[in-house]
Parts: structure tokens; sequence; C-alpha cells
């Protein structure tokens, strides 16, 4: 008896044993309608860098990146989209592509801008991924304090500081001053031992 090649085994059987190039037929996602009177594409693989928007869930409704996509398991990983686990910690939950819808795409590779037959002018800067890492570099750089210009000082201002300031001792200065007064101390204890010593033998 055969199976007809249209039949819920064979179609699994398919899906399990399809290579990574019909995976990635296998995982197109359809674009917005923005999108598709743009490029007069009905639907496309979605890969990393494009943002899409989940349609049926608990995160029904939210517009996020696609950080990973597993052909293996006809999923992907959005940024921002995560499950609590039972140890309290938090795990990115994956997405079955039939629950998307692409809304903007990542256009840096010119292979799949030559595939879709788009200008390198009529991308935009968003689409290149050159904004986006403007502003990662510029939220991860920390802001320069802004100090204002320091003012000269005043004629006034410079006489009073000059009157409230005592005048300043070098330490070379101090430090010569203790030396001679040792010395001088020395010099007198000298002079007293030997004048007492005289006055003995006198």
């Amino acid at each position: 008896m055969s199976t007809s090649p249209h039949s819920p085994r064979r179609q699994r059987k398919a899906l399990y044993t399809a290579d990574t190039f019909e995976r990635r037929l296998r995982m197109g996602v359809p674009l917005s309608r923005e999108l598709r009177s743009r490029f007069h594409r009905r639907a496309l693989p979605v890969r990393k860098g494009d943002t899409v928007r989940v349609l049926s869930g608990s995160f029904a409704g939210r517009e996020e990146r696609v950080a990973r996509v597993d052909r293996r398991g006809y999923s992907v990983t959005l940024d921002n989209v995560t499950l609590k686990t039972a140890d309290e910690k938090m795990k990115p939950l994956s997405l079955g592509v039939g629950h998307l819808v692409i809304t903007r795409l990542n256009l840096s590779d010119p292979w799949r801008r030559r595939s879709m037959r788009v200008r390198d002018e009529d991308v935009t800067p968003e689409e290149r991924g050159e904004k986006v890492a403007e502003d990662e570099e510029a939220a991860g750089a920390a802001p320069t304090p802004v100090t204002p210009p320091a003012s000269p000082p005043s004629d006034e201002d410079a006489a009073e500081s000059e009157e409230t300031t005592p005048p300043a001792v070098p330490e070379a200065a101090e430090d010569d001053e203790d030396e001679d007064d040792a010395a001088s101390a020395k010099l007198s204890r000298r002079t007293r031992a030997k004048s007492a010593k005289e006055e003995n033998e006198a």
C-alpha cells in the first residue's frame, strides 16, 4: 500500500530530514504591509538583526530585534523576550516563525540586497545597521563633564589675597635656620666648657 506524498507522515519526515537550505526557506516570515508595498515581496526568510512583531501569546504586540535564529528547531529568539525559570533566572524564550511578522529588515548584507533587487541608495542607515551602532557607542560612552572657563582674577581680588595670606617662607630657608640655631648652640656649649676648663687650671 503506497502512501500519498501529501500525507502527514511524509510531511513530518520531510520537516525533520530537511537540509539547511530547505530549512531556511521553511523559516519564511511574512512582511508587514509597508514592507510588502515597498519591496513587492510577501515573505522572506528571517535572519538575525530583523525586527519582528509578535502576533500571539503573552508577548503579543511586542516589536523586538531577532537575536538568534535556530534552524534546527525552526524557532527564533528575540531581545527582551524572556521566561522566568523555577530557580528565578531569566531564560530567553524561543518563538515559532508562525507567530511573527517582519516590520524592519536587516539589509547590511549586500547579498540580501542583490537578491531583493534593492539599490544601495534606497537603503536607510537604520536598515544598514549604522545608526544602531552609533547609538550603542553613544550610550556606552560616559558623558564628559563641562567645566566653565576660569575667569581671570580682578585687581581688587588680587589685593585682598595679598593682604590676607602671610608671606610664604620656603622650606629650604626654614631648614637652614634650624641648622644655624643648632650650630650656634653647639658652639656656645664648647666655649662655656673651654672657659670652665681654663678657670679650673688657674
